[in-house]
């Protein structure tokens, strides 16, 4: 595995339920009632924001990036707040992997502004060469491949996509991984969604954490 693509919230980063209470500031600050719109903003995480709020909003697109924009600047609020942390371990895992000669990108559903706000709350500008959003790989975002393929094309690093590592905690990030054809297909139990769900989706492996990722990759080259 020459290429490992990692999401970023509730993969590598722990942020407490930041999405569901930017969401709900945001739909508040539209009028609108975040309470009849939760349940599917749950089931959708990974995905781009903006193409949950068009959904949400019937397909009105100045309604939904005017509720993307109230969201993103309520997460950054929270995020400059101090409200997040890195999984236990995740940056140790970037670490190894790079140590092993592999390339690591992250990858976010959010808008590079808020992407950004979260590499520098952390830290992270330069635990990476590459950092992705969707609006990097064509305004697609999960669980279209489309962030996965765009890492494989912007860092060169492998030629077969079998040789890509996905790790993500959403449905829609195993969706991603599996559309773009990656050989391992990793979902981790510390954000958004249970092992059935990410079994269901198309993961290859579950891990209790991204932490285990470098022994699991190593054990599969084997």
């Amino acid at each position: 595995m020459d290429l490992v693509v990692l999401d970023m919230a509730g993969t590598t980063v722990a942020d407490g339920g930041l999405v569901e209470r930017a969401f709900t500031a945001a739909a508040e600050r539209l009028g609108e009632d975040p309470a009849t719109m939760i349940d599917y903003v749950r089931a959708t995480m990974g995905e781009s924001k903006i193409s949950v709020f068009r959904h949400l909003f019937g397909g009105d697109e100045t309604r939904a990036r005017q509720a993307n924009l109230a969201f993103e600047e309520a997460y950054g609020e929270l995020v400059s707040g101090g409200l997040i942390a890195p999984v236990p371990g995740a940056a140790e895992a970037v670490a190894t992997l790079k140590d092993q000669g592999r390339t690591v990108v992250l990858t976010t559903g959010f808008a590079r502004v808020t992407q950004d706000a979260i590499l520098d709350a952390l830290g992270w500008r330069d635990l990476v060469g590459l950092t992705l959003c969707p609006a990097d790989a064509g305004g697609r975002g999960r669980p279209y491949p489309d962030m996965v393929l765009a890492a494989l094309l912007r860092t060169g690093a492998v030629d077969d996509v079998r040789r890509i590592a996905v790790a993500g905690d959403t449905s829609y990030d195993m969706l991603s991984g599996s559309r773009a054809g990656a050989g391992i297909v990793a979902g981790v139990l510390t954000g958004a969604h249970g092992e059935a769900a990410l079994t269901e989706h198309g993961a290859t492996h579950v891990l209790a954490s991204i932490a285990e990722l470098p022994a699991l990759i190593t054990e599969y080259e084997a």
